[in-house]
């Protein structure tokens, strides 16, 4: 069933701690995501099976936690999985790894205070969302199954518990590095860096200087990954260090959301009182942790401290320009332009700046701007919108032109996204044993790109009185 490799284990001790995952003898598999277990070429023709085997003595006698620090809202701690246990790095066959993760599978050493447990409610809504994001074309984590354990544990009211099993291609991240840098030894530093080169960039393996290499790909990576968020409205709402991985994949997706109305200042999370993560500020706070890597790297960078804050300068004094070519490149793509003319760049800041002011759905505009045969809502009709859209239009000189323009912006915004209200639905019906429109929102939800008739509710935005009063919860 998989091809289980071990080499995180590698590593110094001092990076994981080995740890058996804990099973109730009444669990079941809710979800199967039978299309990442053909990507991953595994034969699973039984839920029942899976889980024997997830949990089986012989899987299991390798499975660790990992340990990491991080910058939480800006604070830095110690941390570590609290209630995540890898079970094995997974070899597709064409050399390809990814880590299968069983997310509130118990204790670890990491648990602190914690029961290691994680809620049915939170399990499905990351199934969700990630399987939502790999169908928007935003490299994500991904969900192999949602695990119901039969127990019932305590949160803010006493829930149903839950184990997600979740595929990555690693689950290193931002605060991996920092642990290292100020928990561990030099040493321990080189082989972490090291270690991620081989495994996710070998390619610049051969660099005159690897770790400063290390850091300017994944910046890259974090930079595309960002601008893809703000491409669909996806606000992440819990962007610590920890939370940001060396891979370039959206994780952990616990309070995030989608912006319906708007507002770059837009925040769903209970726990973001000061909106640092709130929509509009994502590209500062990725440099913001983008800098936290630079300076865990300082020491294998360059031996002289002052030259390696002038090298890893030399790599972030970039992120401001990458960012605005490839924001606006990806924002001229929504509205049909396969340029980059900075000339164009107020173009865009009107159209969001009329957003904001006509209080516009996000997903909506674009979707009326990029399909002629949907229905116009009123705003559209607005004077201001309109003398906007005269001038947008006066770029496409033919009708081949305009053809062309909707066919760009048709890839490129998404019809249906798991709209707040909708993940809030199917998350409640299926907790109270209800499946059938949590696997209705999974289907459309794999062709978000596509109109698809008979299901023009599920591309409509919140009532009032549900946005105005709706939060995100973290979930742990």
């Amino acid at each position: 069933m998989f091809n289980f490799d071990y080499s995180y284990l590698s590593l110094p001790k001092n990076f994981y701690s080995l740890t058996k995952p804990h099973l109730n003898s009444s669990s079941k598999v809710l979800l199967l995501n039978e299309q990442i277990c053909h990507e991953l070429n595994l034969k699973i023709y039984n839920k029942d099976k899976l889980i024997s085997f997830l949990f089986s003595k012989n899987n299991c006698k390798k499975s660790y936690a990992q340990a990491y620090a991080g910058h939480q809202f800006g604070y830095f701690t110690n941390l570590g999985d609290g209630r995540a246990i890898i079970i094995g790095e997974h070899n597709t066959g064409q050399n390809k790894y990814f880590d299968i993760q069983l997310k509130g599978s118990g204790i670890t050493k990491f648990s602190r205070n914690g029961d290691g447990k994680a809620t049915l409610e939170s399990m499905l809504k990351e199934y969700l969302i990630s399987e939502a994001m790999y169908y928007l074309n935003i490299s994500s984590s991904r969900s192999l199954a949602v695990i119901k354990t039969g127990e019932t544990i305590l949160r803010r009211l006493k829930e149903d518990g839950s184990i997600l099993v979740r595929s990555m291609k690693s689950h290193i991240r931002v605060g991996t590095f920092e642990y290292a840098r100020y928990f561990g030894s030099q040493d321990d530093l080189r082989k972490i860096t090291s270690y991620s080169i081989n495994r996710l960039y070998p390619q610049i393996s051969n660099c005159v200087n690897p770790a400063l290499a290390l850091l300017d790909v994944v910046m890259q990576k974090q930079i595309d990954l960002v601008v893809d968020w703000m491409r669909v409205g996806f606000i992440h709402g819990v962007m610590n260090t920890d939370n940001t991985s060396i891979s370039g994949e959206s994780f952990d997706y616990g309070p995030c959301a989608f912006i319906n109305t708007y507002n770059p200042m837009t925040v769903y999370s209970s726990i973001d009182h000061n909106g640092r993560y709130a929509f509009g500020n994502q590209p500062k706070m990725i440099k913001w942790n983008i800098l936290r890597f630079a300076e865990s790297l300082l020491p294998i960078i360059h031996i002289n401290e002052e030259k390696a804050v002038q090298l890893a300068e030399s790599v972030i004094k970039k992120f401001d320009e990458i960012w605005k070519k490839k924001y606006y490149f990806m924002m001229f793509r929504k509205i049909g332009f396969d340029t980059n003319d900075i000339k164009l760049f107020p173009l865009i800041d009107e159209l969001l700046l009329l957003m904001k002011n006509l209080k516009m759905d996000y997903t909506t505009t674009f979707s009326l701007l990029s399909h002629d045969n949907l229905h116009k809502n009123q705003i559209i009709n607005h004077t201001d919108f309109i003398n906007w859209q005269k001038k947008w239009t006066t770029f496409f000189k033919s009708k081949k032109k305009i053809r062309e323009a909707k066919y760009l912006m048709r890839k490129n915004n998404p019809l249906f996204i798991p709209r707040n209200h909708l993940v809030d639905k199917a998350i409640k019906s299926a907790v109270s044993g209800d499946m059938g429109f949590i696997n209705k929102l999974l289907v459309i939800l794999s062709k978000p790109y596509e109109y698809q008739d008979g299901v023009e509710k599920f591309m409509k935005p919140p009532s009032k009185n549900f946005e105005e009063s709706f939060q995100t919860f973290c979930g742990t």
